[in-house]
């Protein structure tokens, strides 16, 4: 998290503890003003994919996930799931928990989707939802979404897309795309405290919820409730406590993201995955994905080579460099590093510091 937005929060914190309740009275009636924190950050939040959404909203931490699993999914529909890790099967697991016909369609770890696997299964299936995770950090696989919105729409599909690890990061363009809804993350590429999931839906995602043949199965993560809260009917009802703090971390993250302004953050992310993977490869290490198309460059994944201890680099990584090295994560245990490249921690000096850590654990054990 960048220092300006601790100090943000601790500011607001410290204003909350000198002037106790006066103060908390004050920040309740500045809620409910025209323009209030929440609305301030929904009405900012789909900036980092480009987009116009018919809905948008902050939910709390790994909840986007679930409220679009919970609306757009009834009963009995089908819903193809792209799984390329562990992520997809999340949502596959989720989706058969909400009653959802689920195809689980699997690639190997390492590999993306391509456009003529998913076009077969869409047109064999015709599902009312199509999962697509465009960045698999268990996997570090980037999936191209590509003309896929165009074949969903041909057979009445909405495309569903997990962004947690990538919105910020990569080009992600929601309207131009045609995509349908949207989750991701605060504490990723946005560097907000964790604990906050922007959420989008286009028109097309919002009328299958307003419209649905049977209620909503959580009354939590009831979106039609949940617009009540947040005045998208020209109403306000209670719903749940909103996490304000959050709301105000989100907020002032998206004020960093407009000021850096998009296509700059995009090129910064590009270029120290670039650097890392100089340094990486100096040392004679290998990407696990071997497409460099596929390859992600927000969560990036190394093979371990054969005879190397992955956890003797990671704890002396930790120890001597206060770095975390991420071990693989679901299918790749044992098998790969995981390195994130994502807001505050895109900058060179902070890749630097990886790779130093990388040479000194593997001198440590003969391999340089």
């Amino acid at each position: 998290m960048s220092r300006r937005l601790v100090q943000q929060l601790t500011g607001q914190a410290s204003i909350f503890a000198k002037q106790g309740s006066a103060r908390f009275t004050t920040c309740t009636q500045s809620l409910q003003a025209a323009e209030p924190a929440p609305d301030q950050t929904v009405s900012a939040a789909p900036r980092p994919g480009e987009s116009s959404p018919a809905v948008s909203d902050v939910h709390r931490g790994p909840t986007g996930m679930e409220a679009c699993i919970a609306n757009l999914i009834e009963p009995g529909e089908k819903i193809v799931v792209g799984n390329s890790g562990i992520w997809g099967a999340r949502v596959t697991d989720m989706a058969a928990r909400f009653g959802g016909d689920v195809v689980d369609l699997q690639t190997p770890p390492g590999t993306a989707f391509s456009y003529e696997v998913l076009q077969q299964a869409i047109t064999e299936h015709k599902p009312a939802v199509l999962f697509l995770c465009q960045g698999e950090s268990s996997t570090g696989v980037h999936q191209n979404l590509a003309g896929i919105s165009e074949l969903c729409h041909e057979h009445g599909t909405l495309l569903l897309v997990d962004t947690v690890c990538t919105l910020g990061g990569i080009p992600l363009h929601a309207d131009a795309w045609g995509i349908d809804a949207i989750y991701s993350g605060s504490q990723k590429v946005l560097g907000a405290p964790p604990g906050a999931a922007p959420l989008f839906f286009s028109e097309r995602a919002f009328q299958k919820m307003r419209n649905r043949k049977t209620p909503v199965r959580s009354y939590y993560f009831d979106l039609n409730l949940v617009g009540d809260y947040w005045g998208w009917f020209n109403k306000r009802f209670y719903h749940h406590t909103g996490m304000v703090s959050n709301w105000y971390g989100v907020r002032e993250a998206l004020a960093v993201v407009a000021e850096e302004g998009l296509d700059h953050l995009w090129q910064r992310h590009g270029n120290c995955a670039q650097m890392l993977w100089g340094g990486l490869t100096s040392m004679g290490l290998e990407p696990l994905v071997e497409n460099e198309a596929d390859r992600l460059v927000t969560v990036n994944t190394i093979k371990v080579p054969e005879g190397v201890d992955w956890a003797a680099v990671n704890a002396n990584a930790m120890s001597k460099y206060n770095v975390e090295i991420a071990g693989g994560l679901g299918g790749t245990v044992g098998k790969a590093w995981r390195v994130g490249i994502m807001g505050y921690n895109a900058t060179p000096a902070n890749v630097e510091l990886v790779l130093a850590a990388f040479r000194d654990g593997l001198r440590q054990q003969g391999r340089l």
